[in-house]
């Protein structure tokens, strides 16, 4: 008997060991018997499907990943379609300044000029992928958490042609700096003051902007400031980073009540010594690392 879709999803409940108790008018809902109907989960929508298109759960991610067919040679002659790039935007906090990393490029277009690492997506490549295997290639780095940025797509934005670039960021502490070399991909590479950069290929100078941006709007509400600082620290030195990034003068006592007002740091107990008065050091709460892990992880 040919299953037609409004019946799918009665007939794979069985797949799944559920039973089904489903009337003419209740297309959609699952009524196990004598209770009342719910949502159907996500392996039921997987199998309501068409089988053109499949959903696969990941439940690490708490995501839904869609696949489709192979596209037909017909349907690519119709329908032109872009190059997909990525490009990274890492941050790390020295010496009182936001640096961001620049790879040299060594080939044309805008053969050795700085460019943020990054490259063409492969096929069948997780976008995600591509940009850890391109940060990996040309700077040698590798197992940092990547959180995507922005989708840039400009016309005339690359001159080999129409290309879209996903961009992504991240924030690594000041001990990577010393972990970084060019690799074959790339002529050099070096960490550059975010607020004095040379000439940049294509649009990355844009790119930098827009991602220093969004370190700026999570800096305000979220303990991203960890990520920046060392695991014991001043307030003075917070307050830099704050300065540094927001580009803001900001009023000591003003700062000092609302940062610990935020409940996201708490006092180790020792002090540093120096040439004045000692000063206090501090730690970002435990629980504010979690959460802004978790913001990372699911943001």
């Amino acid at each position: 008997m040919e299953i037609t879709p409004c019946q799918a999803p009665i007939a794979n409940r069985a797949r799944f060991g559920m039973g089904a108790h489903v009337g003419p008018t209740q297309v959609g809902r699952f009524r196990p018997a004598a209770r009342g109907w719910r949502r159907p989960s996500v392996f039921e929508i997987a199998a309501f499907l068409d089988a053109g298109a499949r959903v696969r759960y990941d439940s690490i991610m708490m995501t839904e990943q869609w696949s489709s067919p192979p596209v037909s040679p017909r349907a690519e002659a119709t329908y032109p379609r872009p190059s997909v790039t990525v490009d990274v935007v890492l941050f790390t906090f020295i010496e009182g300044e936001l640096r961001v990393l620049l790879i040299r490029r060594n080939r044309e277009p805008f053969r050795g000029r700085w460019a943020l690492p990054g490259g063409f997506v492969e096929a069948s490549e997780r976008l995600e992928d591509a940009a850890a295997r391109e940060l990996f290639e040309e700077t040698g780095l590798q197992d940092i958490y990547l959180e995507q940025l922005y989708t840039f797509g400009d016309p005339g934005r690359d001159p080999r042609g129409w290309t879209i670039s996903v961009a992504y960021f991240a924030i690594v502490g000041a001990d990577m700096m010393q972990q970084v070399h060019a690799g074959d991909d790339a002529g050099d590479a070096g960490w550059f003051d975010v607020y004095r950069l040379p000439p940049l290929a294509f649009d990355h100078g844009r790119i930098v902007r827009y991602a220093l941006q969004r370190l700026r709007y999570k800096l305000e509400y979220t303990a991203l400031g960890f990520l920046l600082l060392p695991e014991a620290f001043t307030l003075s030195q917070l307050q830099n980073v704050y300065e540094v990034v927001l580009q803001e003068k900001l009023d000591k006592r003003n700062f000092r009540k609302k940062i610990l007002s935020m409940d996201i740091i708490e006092a180790t107990g020792e002090f540093r010594h120096g040439d004045h008065r000692p000063a206090r050091l501090y730690r970002f709460t435990a629980a504010a690392i979690e959460l802004e892990k978790a913001r990372r992880r699911f943001p």
